[in-house]
């Protein structure tokens, strides 16, 4: 339901880590949808080429950037504050923000890389949905969409930290998910949390570096930002709380 005839046509979408490949897909397929989108990101260069590039692409698109520091909470607040105020609503928050630490064994695992991976996969999950839940229950069509990985749920002796920080991350997005379940009462939520799992994520200039890998069981950041925007497609019930599963589950 592309060019704005969907759920997304006239939605307000922020959108957490945007100058990233997936953050470019994400704003891209969002502004092609008819949505307003807000990105943001701690790299004001690299969040300003993903914007001019969805507003080039899809002229006539409200596509605006913010360089926002996730990792402090004031700073989340006064965002998901001048967004509504800009734009009178906030219809989703997509949770980009990503980042990966590993060892080659449990043992050599360094507790500094979960003292890197709390801030970027748990501690930007906590500003972003304590910053927007108020405003994404006040939406008809509020989602807050979290980008999780396969290994949340099937750690490897090597991933220990990344996998930890992952599912500390879903268990906060699945409590959000429980405060809009009690806060729609007898008739259901009217807005959502769900989460996208995938094993990893593949782009193009991965694919141009590596031409012979086979990438298998990876999702294309062009299939994860189709994946995004069909969150709005279906009724809040029916994706809050869930796991939603784009690689096969471990």
């Amino acid at each position: 339901m592309a060019n704005g005839n969907g759920a997304l046509n006239g939605a307000v979408i922020a959108v957490a880590g945007a100058g990233g490949p997936a953050g470019r897909a994400t704003l891209l397929r969002l502004a092609e949808a008819g949505a307003t989108v807000v990105g943001a990101d701690n790299d004001p260069e690299r969040l300003s080429e993903a914007v001019d590039a969805a507003r080039y692409a899809h002229g006539g698109a409200t596509v605006v950037g913010d360089t926002v520091d996730l990792l402090d909470l004031k700073s989340t607040r006064d965002w998901a504050t001048h967004v509504e105020k800009d734009f009178g609503r906030v219809d989703g928050l997509v949770h980009l923000v990503g980042g990966w630490r590993g060892s080659e064994t449990f043992t050599r695992t360094s507790l500094d890389d979960w003292d890197l991976l709390e801030l970027l996969l748990v501690r930007t999950v906590q500003h972003t949905s304590l910053a927007f839940h108020e405003a994404l229950q006040r939406s008809e069509r509020g989602r807050y969409v979290l980008i999780s990985a396969a290994g949340a749920s099937k750690p490897t002796a090597g991933n220990a930290a990344y996998a930890a920080a992952k599912a500390a991350a879903e268990a906060w997005t699945l409590a959000m998910a429980d405060f809009f379940r009690k806060a729609g009462g007898a008739e259901g939520p009217s807005s959502a949390a769900a989460i996208l799992v995938v094993k990893a994520l593949v782009h193009d200039a991965m694919r141009a570096e590596r031409p012979n890998a086979k990438f298998a069981g990876f999702t294309d950041v062009k299939e994860l930002a189709e994946a995004i925007a069909e969150v709005w497609e279906r009724p809040a019930a029916e994706v809050n709380g869930q796991r939603l599963w784009l690689t096969e589950k471990p």
